[in-house]
C-alpha cells in the first residue's frame, strides 16, 4: 500500500540558462540584416511539451534541436509557465502532448487545455482569435487505453482550429506499443521542417522568426543531431533505460501492424504471436533474465547470491525462514495490465488488458524455470565465498517469488500459481498509483483477495511505500528511510486497535512485518516462521489443514527492535566499500 500521492511537483522552468525569458529555452541563429534593422523582431515559434514524467518533453527537445540545426528559431516552453492570453500574438505553435489519467492532460498542460476549451466555446471570443497562427500537434499514447488513446492531442488540434488557427500538418499519433515511437516522431519532425522551409521559400517572409531571404538551410537528421541525456533509468548491468509517461512504454511491445489471430484452447484465449519479441528478449537478457517459452522468465536474485556466500538473506528469511539460496525468482507473464508509478523495472514490459499471446503450459513453465534456475546456480561454483553445502542446497529450490517483472495474474492459468499484488487500500488510491488498464480493476482486486482468503493458508500482503511521488520518474528522494517505514507501520498497527502488531524487521531491506496477534503471537512469542518440512508433509497427506498447523517460532534476532535488525548472526555481514565521487 502506498500513501496517497502528493500534488504534482511543477517541472523545472529553466532547461538551460541562455539569454532568454526564464520560462523558455531559446535558439539564437544569426539574424539577417533586415531582421536586425527591424524595430520589432518577428515573433519566435513556440514549441510546447505537455508531459508528466519527461517523455514528451524529451521528444520536444529532440525536435527543438532539429529545428535549431535547420535555422528555425523556436522557444521550447513548459505550458505551465506560459500565459495563454498571449496565444493570439503567436504565428507558429508546435505541441507535443501525452495523455494522462482518464484522458486528461498532464498537470503541466491542464491550464492551457482548459483555457483553449473555454475560449473555443465562448461566443464572445470568436473564431478569429488565432487566425495569424499556424500549428501542428503530435500525440504520445498507447492504444491499450481504448477510447482515451491520444485524446489530448486531438483536443488541442480541435480547439486551435475552432479559434481560427491553421493546421499545417494533420495530427500525428505515436503509439509506444507499436515499438516505433521514435521512428514515427522523427518522421513527423522532418515533415514539420519540410513544411516550414517550404513556407519560407514560398512567401519570402518569416516563419517563427526565420528570415525568408536566407538562401539555404541544411536539413540535419534528428538522430545524428540530438543526444538524449535525460535518461535516468539504470539497468542492472549499467545500461540505461528511458523514463516514460503514463501512456508511454519503453518496452517496445508487439507491433499491431500485422493482424492478430486469436484462438481458444480449453476455453482459454490463446494467441499465435509470442509475447517476447526480439527487442524485449534482447533487453531482458541483457539484464540477466532467462526467457522461458514465449512469455515467462527467471532470474537469480542478488539475495540468492548473497546467501550462497553466507552473507545473509533477504527479508523473507527474517520474516518466514525462507532461505534465499533456495529461492527462485520467476514470473509466468512478462506483460502487465498496470503502469504503477513506483515501477522499478521502468516499464520495460509489454502491456495489455487481455491475453493476446501464445500461451504456454503452467507445468512446462515451472519445470523450465527450475531447470534454468539450477543452471544459473551451477554457474556460481567457484565464485569466491560460495559455500559448497549451500551450493548443493541451492540446486533444489524450495520457494518461488513471482515478482520478477510484469504482472503474473495476467497469465490465464494463474490459478495454478496464485499471486496477487496489493499496492493500495482504496479504489481511488489504487487507481492513482497502479494506473490500471482495466475499468473494473477494483472488483478484480477484491475478488482476488477473497480467493486467497478461501484457501485458509498463510497470506501476506507486501505494501510498497513510496514517498511523495505521482510519476514513474522515481529518484532516491522517493525512497523512505527505515525510520519512515517504522513510523508508518506503527501507526498502522495502532489503527488496527491491537489486531496487528509489528512483529519482525529487516533493516537492510528497509522492511518490517505486521502480523495478526490472535494467530501468530503465542504467550508473548511470535510464530511468523514456517516449518516447511511439516507443510510439505501436510500437503502430501491430503487432509485439510490451516496456517496454524505449520507455524514455527521466530528467532530472537528477527523480532522487531532486536539489536541484529533482522540479520541472521549465523551469517557473515559484508559491507561493500563505496567510493562516491564528489559532486564538486
Amino acid at each position: 500500500m502506498s500513501p496517497p500521492p502528493s500534488a504534482a511537483v511543477p517541472a523545472a522552468r529553466h532547461l538551460s540558462s541562455p539569454p532568454s525569458p526564464p520560462s523558455v529555452y531559446s535558439t539564437n541563429p544569426a539574424a539577417s540584416a533586415s531582421s536586425q534593422l527591424s524595430s520589432q523582431p518577428p515573433a519566435r515559434g513556440k514549441l510546447f511539451f505537455v508531459s508528466q514524467t519527461g517523455t514528451s518533453k524529451a521528444l520536444a527537445q529532440r525536435l527543438y534541436s532539429l529545428l535549431a540545426s535547420n535555422g528555425l528559431t523556436f522557444d521550447l516552453i513548459d505550458p505551465q509557465t506560459y500565459e495563454p492570453e498571449d496565444l493570439h500574438k503567436e504565428t507558429l505553435v508546435l505541441i507535443v502532448a501525452s495523455t494522462w489519467q482518464d484522458g486528461n492532460p498532464p498537470p503541466n498542460g491542464g491550464f492551457l487545455s482548459s483555457w483553449l476549451a473555454e475560449s473555443a466555446e465562448d461566443f464572445r471570443v470568436g473564431s478569429l482569435l488565432l487566425t495569424k497562427c499556424k500549428f501542428a500537434v503530435f500525440g504520445v499514447g498507447s492504444r491499450t487505453y481504448g477510447d482515451t488513446y491520444n485524446v489530448v492531442c486531438k483536443e488541442f488540434s480541435k480547439r486551435m482550429r475552432a479559434l481560427g488557427a491553421a493546421e499545417v500538418l494533420p495530427v500525428r499519433e505515436g503509439d509506444v506499443d507499436e515499438g516505433d515511437l521514435d521512428e514515427v516522431f522523427d518522421g513527423w519532425s522532418r515533415e514539420v521542417v519540410r513544411v516550414l522551409r517550404a513556407d519560407l521559400g514560398g512567401n519570402g517572409g518569416t516563419v517563427g522568426g526565420v528570415d525568408g531571404n536566407v538562401s539555404e538551410y541544411e536539413l540535419t537528421d534528428v538522430d545524428n543531431e540530438y543526444e538524449d541525456d535525460d535518461d535516468e533509468g539504470v539497468e542492472e548491468d549499467g545500461g540505461g533505460s528511458g523514463v516514460v509517461d503514463l501512456e508511454d512504454i519503453a518496452g517496445k511491445g508487439p507491433s499491431r501492424k500485422t493482424g492478430v489471430v486469436v484462438a481458444k484452447t480449453n476455453g482459454k484465449v490463446n494467441g499465435v504471436k509470442e509475447m517476447v519479441t526480439p527487442v524485449i528478449r534482447a533487453s531482458l537478457e541483457k539484464q540477466g533474465y532467462k526467457i522461458i517459452g514465449s512469455h515467462s522468465g527467471v532470474k537469480i536474485c542478488r539475495w540468492t547470491k548473497s546467501q550462497l556466500r553466507g552473507r545473509g538473506g533477504c527479508y523473507k528469511h527474517s520474516f518466514y525462514g525462507i532461505e534465499s539460496h533456495r529461492c527462485m525468482e520467476a514470473t509466468p507473464s512478462l506483460a502487465c495490465a498496470n503502469k504503477c508509478v513506483f515501477c522499478w523495472r521502468h516499464h520495460t514490459n509489454p502491456v495489455g488488458k487481455s491475453w493476446q499471446w501464445k500461451m504456454d503450459d503452467p507445468l512446462d513453465i515451472v519445470n523450465s524455470a527450475i531447470d534454468l534456475h539450477t543452471k544459473m546456480i551451477k554457474q556460481m561454483k567457484g565464485v569466491p565465498g560460495v559455500k559448497a553445502e549451500r551450493l548443493s542446497e541451492g540446486l533444489s529450490p524450495r520457494h518461488c517469488a513471482l515478482s520478477l517483472v510484469g504482472e503474473p495474474i495476467m497469465y490465464p492459468e494463474i490459478n495454478s500459481l496464485l499471486y496477487v499484488s496489493v499496492d493500495a487500500a482504496t479504489k481511488d488510491s489504487l487507481k492513482a498509483i497502479d494506473r490500471p488498464l482495466f475499468g473494473d480493476f477494483w472488483e478484480r482486486f477484491v475478488d482476488s483477495l477473497k480467493a486467497l482468503r478461501e484457501k485458509q493458508q498463510r497470506t501476506v500482503y507486501r505494501l510498497t511505500l513510496v514517498k511523495g511521488s505521482t510519476t514513474s520518474k522515481l529518484t532516491m528522494e522517493n525512497v523512505p528511510w527505515h525510520s519512515d517505514v517504522k513510523a508508518f507501520s506503527e501507526a498502522l498497527a495502532r489503527k488496527s486497535k491491537g489486531a496487528y502488531e509489528v512483529a519482525c524487521e529487516h533493516v537492510h531491506s528497509c522492511c518490517v512485518l505486521l502480523a495478526k496477534v490472535e494467530k501468530f503471537k503465542v504467550n508473548g512469542q511470535w510464530f511468523t516462521w514456517i516449518d516447511y518440512d511439516k507443510f510439505h508433509d501436510l500437503v502430501a497427506s491430503g487432509r485439510l489443514f490451516d496456517s496454524k498447523d505449520y507455524m514455527a517460532p521466530s528467532p530472537s534476532w528477527s523480532v522487531y527492535g532486536a539489536e541484529e535488525g533482522g540479520f541472521d548472526p549465523a551469517q557473515s555481514r559484508y559491507k561493500k566499500e563505496r567510493h562516491h565521487k564528489s559532486a564538486h
